[in-house]
């Protein structure tokens, strides 16, 4: 994947994440969430490199995102940012997971702090009904090494009797450990990192300009005769027509947005991307869907388009309403300005795993080695939805709805091209065969 400007922002908002690298990690995983994003990943394993990293980025991202606070820090004085630099801070949940491992590690009686205030612990202390304890600071974080940070917790516990330390950096925990002195790194949790990436999409000038570009959705009720021929009379019919008409317009209200019947069972409607995404939780689910499957036993297919103008939106939700069909139904596909996919949206409960991004070059590749757009979407809504990638032969033969012989067409197809792998075999019964477990390798990326 290219790293240049142009790339990125066709594929999205770009942004470089800069940290250790466990905390890189941790914020790559969380990114997935955040379908805006095309996150450019720098981890760092000495402090010296972090400087030529946010050089090299510089031009290429649109915000900046430090790990932790303590790499800001080390540049901040040194350079001079030209775009929005947001770190992920160390006082919500990663400060009480770190005060709860230490006190099943060795006790909160006593222990020494770096980087953190007086004021910060102390709070938390106080917000999780903590018995007050003796906690010594050091002073002047802002220039201290990880020599006089270590120097400083060890004389603490080996001289004066502390009994732990609480720090925030990586260098000076690993050296403690070694050393046999009971510590803990504060961390950000997910949490943390959320919120802190829900800030740095604010701060971009493109999620600016797109908040209010148009939305297209189009809607389409799957199979509606098949609950229509149960009704008693035509009156009936009727009256499910105007409850279903009454649900849609009930859930594009939510959506500040215009509703139109194009006729049929089919309803076309019109928001704005900001309050499509907050309503969506981020592009994750669809409250219409679970609605009308709790009130109705209906499903719908959904399609939405983004597009730079309006005929764009319109010509990319009526693409991503084909491919819900396509792949069976009861399903939401997103199409963007560049014609790369989000989905599928979960329509029921909200995914337990994060969204996938198909972009142009996945699909390319998926129908060269002859997976069609069908097969690819069936295949995603397993992954998203069980969260596996390791499946036998019978088992993608059920979800692709294909005989297990094409199923194994398709698998050596798939092989050849690299997509997927045998990681073992599962024992049949006395008799049979030992059957093959293949990997999704070209899907790993759905899951975490």
């Amino acid at each position: 994947m290219s790293d240049g400007p142009t790339a990125a922002a066709e594929q999205g908002i770009a942004i470089g994440v800069i940290g250790p690298e466990v905390l890189v990690r941790q914020v790559m995983d969380t990114l997935r969430a955040f379908p805006s994003f095309q996150p450019l990943p720098r981890p760092y394993l000495e402090e010296d490199e972090i400087l030529g990293k946010c050089l090299e980025l510089m031009d290429k991202v649109e915000v900046l995102l430090f790990t932790d606070p303590v790499s800001h820090q080390l540049v901040k004085d040194k350079l001079h940012f030209s775009i929005p630099v947001i770190h992920v801070p160390l006082t919500g949940t990663g400060l009480y997971r770190a005060l709860f491992r230490l006190e099943k590690q060795a006790g909160l009686t006593s222990f020494s702090v770096d980087t953190l205030s007086p004021q910060i612990v102390e709070k938390a202390f106080k917000e999780l009904s903590l018995p007050a304890c003796e906690a010594v600071y050091y002073k002047d974080t802002a220039h201290a090494s990880d020599e006089q940070l270590i120097a400083f917790h060890r004389k603490q516990v080996e001289q004066l009797q502390y009994r732990a330390v609480l720090t925030c950096v990586r260098q000076v925990a690993e050296a403690l450990t070694k050393l046999g002195i009971p510590n803990e790194w504060v961390i950000p949790t997910a949490q943390d990192t959320v919120v802190t990436l829900e800030r740095a999409l604010l701060s971009t000038e493109t999620r600016r300009s797109k908040e209010s570009q148009i939305v297209v959705g189009l809607v389409n009720v799957d199979d509606f005769n098949r609950v229509a021929v149960n009704k008693a009379s035509e009156h009936e019919v009727q009256r499910l027509k105007l409850d279903i008409h009454r649900m849609v317009l009930g859930y594009v209200e939510t959506l500040d947005g215009y509703m139109s019947h194009m006729g049929g069972d089919e309803y076309l409607f019109i928001t704005t991307r900001g309050i499509f995404e907050r309503e969506t939780g981020g592009y994750k689910t669809i409250p219409l869907a679970r609605e009308a499957e709790k009130q109705h036993g209906l499903s719908l297919s959904i399609g939405i388009g983004f597009g730079r103008s309006a005929n764009d939106a319109g010509t990319h939700a009526r693409i991503a309403l084909r491919q819900s069909k396509s792949a069976g139904g009861n399903m939401c596909f997103i199409v963007r300005e560049d014609q790369s996919m989000i989905g599928p949206l979960e329509m029921t409960e909200p995914l337990a795993y994060d969204l996938s991004l198909l972009d142009v070059d996945l699909l390319k590749q998926a129908e060269n080695a002859g997976l069609t757009s069908v097969y690819l979407s069936k295949l995603i809504a397993a992954v998203t939805r069980t969260g596996r990638t390791d499946y036998i032969a019978q088992q993608l033969a059920a979800i692709l709805g294909v005989t297990v012989r094409s199923t194994h067409r398709f698998l050596l197809s798939w092989l050849d091209a690299g997509m997927v792998e045998i990681v073992g075999e599962e024992k049949a019964g006395a008799k049979g065969r030992p059957k093959h477990i293949y990997r999704l390798t070209f899907l790993k990326n759905l899951i975490r």
